[in-house]
């Protein structure tokens, strides 16, 4: 299931194979095995690295499904071929728990992922500088954050998706 995320100036995505591509392409698998459990099948996760057909790399835990399918549980980093990179938590061979998403044009998004988005509490750099710090649902912006833009002027208050209403500038110090 691709991931995708879009601001003014581009648009991102990231490719997140299935279990079955997952497992179909697999190059190495190492024999050291983490200390972690799988929470669903009880079996301990296993560091494997990943060459998927399009070129993108996954390097980090993995488990088996209860199917037998190998999928990414754990700490891993996924690089896309075009110069995506993710480093934090997987879930059921999604991006879940913790991470940092980064994007050749130098956006960054720091914070909580949920199935494949941007949820929780997490900080977007956009290309140019400017950045949000606050709430993510499904990938947009949404409850209390902060806008701090290229010239250092911080807004902060409710935003909901590409609208926010009362915003408040801080003081500068």
């Amino acid at each position: 299931m691709p991931f995708s995320f879009s601001d003014n100036q581009e648009s991102h995505s990231l490719n997140v194979y299935g279990k079955y591509i997952l497992y179909k392409y697999i190059l190495f698998i190492s024999q050291s095995r983490c200390l972690k459990e799988n929470v669903f099948a009880g079996d301990p996760l296993i560091k494997a690295t990943f060459i998927f057909p399009n070129g993108d790399r996954y390097e980090g835990e993995c488990s088996r499904s209860a199917s037998g399918a190998l999928m990414r549980n754990g700490v891993g980093k996924h690089t896309s071929a075009n110069g995506i990179i993710y480093t934090g938590e997987w879930l059921e061979d999604r991006m879940h728990g913790q991470g940092t998403l980064r994007y050749p044009s130098g956006a960054l998004y720091e914070g909580q992922f949920k199935d494949n988005t941007y949820h929780g509490t997490g900080t977007y750099t956009f290309p140019n500088g400017s950045s949000y710090k606050g709430q993510f649902h499904m990938n947009r912006l949404e409850g209390d954050g902060a806008f701090t833009n290229t010239q250092g002027l911080v807004w902060m208050g409710e935003f909901h998706g590409k609208a926010a209403l009362d915003l408040h500038m801080m003081r500068m110090m």
